[in-house]
């Protein structure tokens, strides 16, 4: 077993935080810490890359873009203190997978039930848009996500067209089976992707569909959690609510109706 792996999701969560592999990201993230917003003016920016959020044995897997400025780059966890996590957690709270509706800061209490959160992209990046090197730059640390996550994870609920073109590739040299020509991004659209061989396990063709096959995922988009798109309504509550009902259910997690 090489040492990353010995040291699981934790030591992979240690060692992101400590990257400065892309120049225009690393700036920009310690400027705004620097600089702050007015209202987060006695706040302590965390300005470093930002981790993925919850179990290390999770089934359910969330990708969304990259922290927000002053949302995750403030608080140094996923989708905490900006309107985008509002409307996640929110729904994961209402469909069974978290004890709370809200995330305001790294030490509010939040726990997550078998759902893990996470990004292609793990610095906030300008006009929140990475470069396409940067988005390859991060991708060895979503593919060692992936990698240590293999025993446990069941599905994989991907937040908006830049994590799907993202998080594709990611899946492919983690080892599962990507469907070519790749897979479109859609709302609501649900992809099965064939589970890496383990050693010592042959292959399974004659396999019975209903069987939960060893390493076999479902991969499901969803509108991101925008502002842009829950203020013009192109994602609603219950839309969001539906997928994450769905991809739970996928991943053999309880939940809620």
């Amino acid at each position: 077993m090489d040492s990353s792996a010995a040291a699981g999701i934790p030591g992979l969560d240690q060692r992101v935080v400590g990257c400065r592999a892309c120049p225009r990201l690393v700036e920009w993230r310690e400027e705004v810490a620097r600089t702050k917003r007015a209202a987060f003016a006695e706040w302590t920016y965390w300005g470093r890359p930002v981790p993925g959020f919850g179990p290390q044995d999770a089934r359910l897997l969330i990708v969304g873009l990259a922290p927000a400025a002053h949302g995750g780059n403030r608080t140094g966890r996923m989708f905490t203190g900006d309107r985008s996590g509002d409307v996640l957690y929110r729904a994961l709270y209402d469909v069974g997978l978290a004890n709370q509706p809200s995330s305001v800061s790294a030490d509010d209490g939040l726990e997550l039930y078998g759902v893990r959160v996470t990004a292609p992209v793990h610095c906030a990046p300008p006009a929140n848009k990475p470069t396409p090197k940067e988005r390859d730059t991060c991708r060895s640390w979503l593919v060692q996500e992936l990698r240590l996550l293999r025993p446990t994870l069941r599905a994989v609920v991907v937040l908006g067209a830049f994590g799907w073109q993202a998080a594709l590739p990611a899946f492919a040299e983690a080892g599962w089976g990507v469907p070519r020509p790749r897979p479109a991004f859609a709302h609501g659209t649900r992809v099965s992707l064939d589970g890496p061989e383990e050693p010592g396990r042959p292959d399974r063709p004659d396999w019975p569909e209903q069987v939960d096959r060893p390493g076999r995922l479902d991969l499901f988009g969803c509108f991101h959690v925008s502002q842009r798109n829950t203020f013009t309504g192109r994602l609603t509550p219950e839309m969001l609510r539906e997928v994450l009902r769905t991809a739970a259910g996928a991943a053999g997690l309880p939940g809620r109706n």
